[in-house]
């Protein structure tokens, strides 16, 4: 069932947003070469712990597409992982491209967001080329979320941008809706028809998350922790998300980092 927010439930739901967004880009400017995965996932913990009302999505989450309940704070998706990677045991190399995935509740409203970056001096063209399309295909979608619009303008764009730059487009994960809860309806592809789908209302509360792989669209999940999903033919992939809602004065993106 689609839920819409009221508007104050939309002001109760921006400071799960704006410390979901604090966390990444405090991760963004501290990972570097050396990091350790499982430091990133202890430093979000401590974050959780230290404020209050704040609950991991994670922990304990036990969905239909992974393998017993996820046992940590946060996804690190390196290199040809692109989405639900576990963190473990491993200390990042210089040009490794990482993506950061985070969903917190706070006060029983959740924000989710990602971000994809590249560790060190190693910035490889091709690299930095698939985050951009995920970032511009974000903001173009965000750009299309506007009440009296389709479902489907959303999933068209982010379609579009990733054909311009040449990515395939896998659709078998995607945004969603988002409220107390981290994943609810609407389902929202990585692609669809324009002016199809359902229409968009004030009060929508949608995660987008544009993820692409180089040179496939087909993932298989890691036999070693039955949740990370990797590109079948080890290209790198990246991935890009906000949390959103949509309003009749134009979309609230919820977890966005540039102000704060």
């Amino acid at each position: 069932m689609i839920e819409l927010k009221t508007p104050r439930e939309i002001e109760e739901m921006r400071p799960a947003g704006r410390f979901v967004a604090g966390i990444l880009k405090e991760l963004k400017e501290t990972t570097k070469v050396g990091t350790n995965l499982l430091e990133i996932d202890e430093f979000v913990h401590r974050k959780i712990v230290d404020r209050k009302g704040a609950e991991s999505c994670y922990v304990d989450y036990a969905p239909d597409f992974g393998t017993g309940p996820f046992a940590h704070y946060i996804c690190t998706s390196v290199n040809d992982a692109v989405l639900h990677g576990v963190p473990y045991d491993y200390a990042l190399k210089d040009g490794d491209l990482v993506s950061l995935d985070l969903a917190i509740s706070v006060n029983g409203w959740v924000a989710d967001s990602a971000i994809s970056f590249v560790v060190g001096e190693k910035q490889d063209p091709e690299d930095l080329r698939i985050i951009k399309c995920t970032e511009e295909a974000l903001a173009a979608a965000i750009d299309a979320a506007k009440p009296g619009n389709r479902l489907g303008d959303i999933s068209a764009t982010i379609g579009d941008v990733a054909r311009s730059y040449g990515y395939p487009i896998n659709l078998d994960f995607g945004g969603h809706g988002v409220g107390h809860i981290m994943h609810g309806d609407p389902h929202v592809p990585n692609d669809g028809r324009a002016h199809h789908g359902y229409r968009l209302r004030s009060g929508l509360v949608i995660a987008i998350e544009p993820w692409f792989l180089k040179t496939t669209d087909e993932i298989y999940q890691d036999p070693q922790d039955g949740w990370t999903l990797r590109s079948e033919d080890g290209s790198r992939g990246a991935h890009s998300e906000h949390t959103i809602a949509i309003t009749d004065d134009g979309p609230i993106i919820f977890t966005d980092r540039t102000n704060l």
